[in-house]
Formats: C-alpha cells, sequence, structure tokens
C-alpha cells in the first residue's frame, strides 16, 4: 500500500474508503449499474492505494475462476431448458397440488412450498414468477386477501440459500476449502427452522389482520383456473441434480462424489429425452441461460472482487476487521443484517454480501466463527431481506399477478423476516 507506514496517511486513506464505499452502495440503491457501480468504486481505491492493478487482476482473476464460473454457468443453463422444456411448471403444479386440501395451513404451507421450488429453481423472480402464476390465484380463490397471497410467496423466494448453484455458496466452498454441499449441510437445519418460523408468523399476521380467510373475488368468473394434467415424470426432472448431489454428498455417500456442474449436465440430457423438446432449441437454451450466468452472476462476482481488492489496498478491509475483533457481537450483528438492509432498501443484498465475504470472510477464526459459518449467514441475511423489500424484482412480479402495491408485501413480511433472521443469527453464530 502507498505510503502505508505513515499513520496519518493511512488514516485518511480509510476515510476516504468509507466515504467510496458509502457512496458505492447509494448509487447502488439508487438503481445504478451494480456491476459497473462496484468496479469503478474498485479501481479508484486502487488507485488512491497506489496499486490500480491489483483491482484488473482481481477482476480477471474471478472472471476465469474454475471453482465458480462452471458451477453458477451449467445452474443457469439447465434452468433455462427446464423452463423450455415445461418442466419447471409441472414441478410447480405437482407440489402445490395438495395445497388446496390443507385450508388450515394454507399460508405457510405456501411459503414452504415456494421456499423449496427455490432451492431447484435458484433464480427469485424465475421462482416467484412460475409458482405465483399458480399458487397466487388458487390461494385467491381460498379466500386469502391478494396482499395475504402474494407475501406468502414473496416470503418464500429466498429459499435459493439452500442451493449449489446460488453464488454465494461456491464462494464460500472456496474460501473454506470444503465442497459446496458440506457448506449447505452446515446451515440447513438452521435455514429450515428459519423458514418455518417466518411461515408460522406471517400465518398469526394474516390471522391477526383476518386475512387468512373470508376474501371473495369481485369477478366470479375468475374463481375458476384452467386445467392442468401433470406428468409426473417431468415433474420430478427438475430436482435430479439435486438429489444426485446429496446423495453423493460427504454425509450421504450413497453414490460416488458428483460436482455441481456435472449433475446439471445430466439434469439438462435427462429433460432432453423425457421430454424430446425440439433439441437444437433446446441446446441453445442452456447456452443461453449459461452465458446469462456468466454476464449477470460472474460478471457481478468479478466486480465485486474489484471491488474487495479496492478496501483491501486502501486500508478498510483490516480496519473493518481490527474493530470486528473486539467484538464477537459486531461480526455476527453486521453478518446477519448489513447484507439484509442493504437488501431491503435495494431489492439486492448480491453486492453486499459478495463485499462481506470476499472481505470480511476469510477472517472469521480471529472473531472466533468458521468461515462457513459467517459466509452462509451474510447470504442468508441478504436473501431474507430481499424477500421484505419493496423493490425487489420477485416482488414486483408477485405484486403484479396479485393486483397490489409491493409495499403491502413489505409491510406484512416485516415482522417474519427481522424474526427469522435473527433466529437463524443465533442458531448458525
Amino acid at each position: 500500500m502507498l505510503l502505508v507506514g505513515n499513520t496519518w496517511i493511512g488514516e485518511i486513506m480509510v476515510i476516504a474508503g468509507i466515504v467510496i464505499v458509502v457512496a458505492t452502495f447509494i448509487a447502488i440503491i439508487k438503481q445504478f449499474e451494480t456491476r459497473l457501480v462496484l468496479l469503478l468504486s474498485g479501481l479508484l481505491m486502487c488507485f488512491i492505494g497506489g496499486q490500480l492493478s491489483a483491482g484488473t487482476t482481481a477482476f480477471v482473476k474471478e472472471l476465469t475462476n474454475p471453482g465458480l464460473v462452471p458451477t453458477i454457468c451449467t445452474v443457469l443453463g439447465f434452468s433455462y431448458v427446464m423452463e423450455y422444456t415445461k418442466c419447471t411448471e409441472h414441478m410447480v403444479y405437482f407440489i402445490s397440488a395438495g395445497l388446496k386440501k390443507m385450508t388450515k395451513i394454507i399460508i405457510p404451507g405456501a411459503v414452504i412450498i415456494t421456499f423449496l421450488i427455490n432451492i431447484a429453481l435458484p433464480t427469485a423472480a424465475g421462482c416467484a414468477a412460475a409458482v405465483g402464476a399458480l399458487l397466487i390465484p388458487a390461494l385467491i380463490r381460498s379466500g386469502v386477501h391478494p396482499a395475504m397471497a402474494g407475501s406468502a410467496i414473496f416470503l418464500g423466494t429466498w429459499g435459493s440459500a439452500l442451493s449449489p448453484g446460488l453464488m454465494f455458496n461456491p464462494q464460500v466452498a472456496q474460501l473454506a476449502g470444503e465442497d459446496v454441499m458440506t457448506v449447505i449441510a452446515s446451515f440447513s437445519m438452521q435455514a429450515i427452522i428459519g423458514i418455518v418460523v417466518a411461515a408460522i408468523l406471517l400465518n398469526i399476521v394474516a390471522i391477526v389482520k383476518k386475512e387468512h380467510t373470508g376474501y371473495v373475488l369481485k369477478d366470479a368468473n375468475e374463481a375458476e383456473g384452467k386445467e392442468f394434467k401433470v406428468n409426473y415424470l417431468y415433474a420430478i426432472i427438475p430436482i435430479i441434480p439435486l438429489v444426485l448431489l446429496v446423495l453423493g454428498s460427504k454425509q450421504v455417500a450413497v453414490i460416488p462424489e458428483i460436482s455441481v456442474p456435472v449433475s446439471m449436465l445430466i439434469g439438462t440430457a435427462i429433460g432432453i429425452i423425457a421430454v424430446r423438446p425440439n433439441v437444437t432449441e433446446a441446446v441453445k437454451k442452456f447456452f443461453r441461460g449459461t452465458g446469462d450466468g456468466m454476464c449477470d452472476v460472474v460478471g457481478l462476482m468479478a466486480a465485486a472482487a474489484c471491488f474487495t481488492a479496492g478496501m483491501q489496498l486502501i486500508g478498510l478491509t483490516n480496519a473493518l476487521i481490527d474493530g470486528m475483533k473486539n467484538s464477537q457481537q459486531i461480526a455476527q450483528i453486521g453478518a446477519a443484517f448489513g447484507p439484509f438492509l442493504l437488501a431491503v432498501i435495494s431489492g439486492s443484498g448480491n453486492a453486499a454480501a459478495l463485499a462481506f465475504n470476499g472481505a470480511v470472510t476469510p477472517h472469521a477464526a480471529d472473531f472466533g466463527y468458521g468461515i462457513m459459518e459467517l459466509g452462509s449467514m451474510a447470504q442468508i441475511g441478504a436473501g431474507i431481506g430481499r424477500s421484505m423489500s419493496p423493490v425487489a424484482g420477485a416482488g414486483i412480479i408477485v405484486a403484479g399477478i396479485a393486483g397490489i402495491n409491493p409495499m403491502e408485501m413489505a409491510k406484512r413480511n416485516a415482522v417474519p423476516c427481522i424474526i427469522a433472521t435473527v433466529v437463524i443469527m443465533l442458531l448458525l453464530l
């Protein structure tokens, strides 16, 4: 670092870093392009630190990261093929078929069903569209208020925290020197407890507001949905990669260990063979998905890596770590609620969680925590925070299906999301 021996200069640089970081997140909240903002901020901090090349090196290194890029790209490719072959639609109908019979627990049931489907479909917006189009009308026809119906679906859209394809899980696995399924196993029980707590609390909110039953559609013609014949083979194909990963994990070890990219390729092949769509189009969809994964996810991670490099070079990371060393509680709350709050405000906690995991999580042992636990808490906090954000893409999609204002869902999901985050934080950290 430039002039690092001069304490006064070092303090000025840290202050400059704080100003840049705050400005960065303000720009993200104001909906500026996240990748551009992170990249420029990282390069600016590297320039101030005297090594501009450190930012570009970190950026390029992440773009070619052999542990992350194949995982993320193949997951998105698989998801696109599942959408094209309609396997996603069959799975959603199949899993939600029994919901209409569970009138007593229809709201928490919808939350948990969405959560489970989001594991197989790890994009929040895609899950919200697929599940919301089916379950929201079903909930409304069952007497649930539209705002509560939308809230139930929106609340379940952080199930991707348990997905091996979510960008954070491969990131934390690489930092911890573990495989992805070991990372997921380290917090899966806490996450399940968290979603159950959140679902129960939302049901209580619905009962208190008297929105759990009694709603009558204004247009009687809307009362009946179209019939859909579920193909059970198609319905189980989207979960095949997840089943293979679980069976091959160190915790289960029923079959030889299998990587995420290989499981996704197997799932894609099975989907194409079983459904027999236009193979050329299916293959195009797969590679379109891999390309979008590179553009939307890997590109974001590369920009965040540049940002993290700038924080380290300017001295901000060390200052942050020194402050956290004085109190485990600061690290605990920072990991959970830093990404949580940014996600609520901006609709995406990805930038905060990626920055936290890049800068702070490698030093988890200094605070008395494990890398897997601290890194996982950051991404869970971001996911739950997004599930009560009025500007999140998934929320806007759900609100459109339900015909309500996204803020109505944010108000209903606030208490369940905050308490679920606290519960997971206490259990995990």
